[in-house]
């Protein structure tokens, strides 16, 4: 598929996903020192939050330095350094993207992206596995695959920008985001989010120019291109929306996310075989964090009259989310269907 090709699209509205109660992220940002529950529900207060999780750890050596780094779309940093709970917790500023990395003892050991649309609280999960060899390796130098330089004179606008957001001003915000391209045309994470906005105010045409122009200036811009098949999904364009998660997945081979939603547009093309594989895929790189993927699977073993297969994907499930709300209903199933 030529470059071309993959921006005439017609976009609508994005659907984003939550399997985290208040409590749970309560429990987890504690550390921290914020407590979300306790925010209006009205501020829509964005938090990025989750757990580092140490495997193959040599139980005569020290716990490492474990840092989290967050980058937010503005380009500004916050470390937290982690203890044995593994939990960290950034307020943002904004949702407008950015990315997590987690050091230890200096050295990177995970990076990946956030978008710079969806849920305001998003939970990101990491597990790392240590070796001796990686302990005598150089320090790594912190990515800046997605960076975009600040500039000063656009500095002001971005506050302002994220002040419209968190009063859900989003025709002004629009505007701050119009004026911050007007001075730097180059700024591909204003490119982004405006066209996040734009779509998600049913103005298609203005929100294909802004992705358009997004990823003319950093093509390997991964959000964009998962938020460019989010689209063709609603649009129904299941072929077109594989070939987009496909090409994402080139540029991000270990994005669990992106290989839910691949397996998600395989079983919306009736591709049962290659959607299982590719929510499998998921769950293998992000146990935790892919959980309802095994939803995803029991639901398509029962329309293949495979019921034991389903019972066992809802018995996964509900080993790492045992308070779900249906919990019931899948014991009962499961009861009725033995593997």
């Amino acid at each position: 598929m030529s470059f071309s090709l993959k921006f005439i699209l017609i976009f609508a509205a994005i659907f984003t996903f939550a399997g985290y109660s208040n409590a749970q992220i309560d429990d987890i940002c504690a550390s921290s020192g914020l407590m979300p529950s306790l925010d209006s529900p009205f501020a829509h207060i964005p938090y990025v939050y989750g757990r580092v999780i140490i495997k193959d750890l040599n139980p005569n050596t020290p716990f490492p330095k474990v840092t989290v780094t967050f980058v937010d779309g503005q380009q500004s940093r916050q470390n937290w350094s982690i203890d044995k709970s593994g939990n960290f917790c950034f307020k943002r500023k904004s949702t407008t993207g950015g990315a997590l990395l987690v050091l230890i003892n200096g050295i990177e050991a995970a990076q990946r992206t956030l978008a710079g649309f969806g849920s305001s609280q998003q939970r990101e999960d990491f597990e790392i596995y240590l070796n001796q060899s990686s302990q005598d390796a150089p320090p790594a130098v912190i990515s800046s695959k997605f960076i975009y330089p600040p500039n000063p004179k656009t500095t002001e606008l971005y506050k302002k920008t994220a002040e419209a957001e968190e009063k859900g001003d989003i025709k002004q915000e629009i505007e701050y985001l119009k004026e911050i391209v007007a001075i730097d045309s180059n700024d591909f994470i204003a490119w982004a989010k405006l066209g996040a906005l734009y779509f998600g105010q049913e103005k298609f045409t203005e929100a294909d120019a802004a992705f358009r122009k997004c990823l003319e200036l950093k093509v390997e811009y991964t959000p964009a291109w998962i938020n460019v098949g989010k689209m063709r999904i609603v649009q129904k364009q299941y072929e077109a929306a594989i070939e987009i998660y496909k090409h994402a997945l080139e540029l991000e081979p270990n994005n669990a996310k992106t290989y839910r939603l691949l397996g998600e547009a395989y079983l919306q093309a009736k591709k049962g075989s290659l959607g299982a594989e590719a929510l499998n895929k998921a769950i293998e790189l992000d146990p935790n964090g892919m959980a309802e993927c095994h939803l995803l699977l029991g639901h398509l073993y029962e329309l293949a009259k495979a019921k034991n297969l389903a019972s066992h994907e809802y018995k996964l499930f509900l080993k790492k989310v045992p308070d779900y709300k249906d919990k019931s209903k899948l014991e009962k199933f499961i009861k009725e269907n033995p593997e």
